[in-house]
């Protein structure tokens, strides 16, 4: 059975300023005052979900979604790497972060591989298209089978690289901004993609 899912990615925090490796920092006031004001672009939806991180729990509510946590939408799992700079960590081990972006199933930094990360995304949203979407979320109505789900954008960019069957090295090549709505809509092994749009509120006449 098709299905849609809608993926919004978090607002601005002061680690994705720092380039900071993933964390679960919350969103600083800037980013909440962008999601508030993006509130009135997001679209309805069957089952309202969020990625468990502060981040991503801050932004659903900042967009006024009572959204669920869900496991499965985790961060890429960056093990001791977490929660540092990129250019610290390149500078201190500069073969390791080669390897890491050079194979995309090497995880020196001790957590989650690139592979392991699309593949979990992967079944993820393979299986999206099997279970019940009207879990509750924004009201929607009963019959919509839809999701909309507040996600990392390293999540994002797993998800895209598996819907296209894109080599796993695609990922690096993807870019996903502050909230940002990317759209998949199909089943298991046939998705169409709608990359993503900026959230912006609609202009009053």
């Amino acid at each position: 059975m098709t299905v849609r899912v809608m993926l919004v990615s978090p607002a601005m925090n002061a680690a994705l300023r720092q380039a900071r490796f993933d964390g679960d920092a919350p969103l600083d006031r800037a980013g909440e005052r962008s999601a508030r004001a993006a509130a009135t672009a997001v679209p309805k939806s069957g089952a309202v979900l969020s990625g468990p991180s502060e981040r991503c729990l801050g932004t659903a509510a900042a967009l006024g979604l009572a959204a669920r946590a869900e496991p499965a939408l985790t961060g890429w799992d960056l093990g001791r790497w977490s929660g540092r700079r990129l250019d610290e960590v390149g500078a201190a081990e500069p073969d390791s972060v080669a390897a890491w972006i050079g194979d995309p199933s090497a995880a020196p930094h001790g957590g989650e591989s690139l592979r392991a990360l699309v593949e979990r995304v992967g079944g993820w949203l393979d299986g999206t298209g099997a279970g019940d979407t009207r879990a509750a979320g924004d009201g929607a109505g009963a019959t919509d089978r839809s999701v909309l789900a507040v996600a990392e954008p390293a999540v994002v960019r797993a998800a895209v690289v598996h819907a296209l069957a894109l080599p796993v090295a695609a990922f690096w090549r993807l870019d996903v901004a502050p909230l940002v709505l990317t759209e998949l809509s199909g089943r298991s092994g046939r998705w169409n993609v709608r990359l993503g749009r900026p959230l912006t509120a609609p202009q009053e006449d």
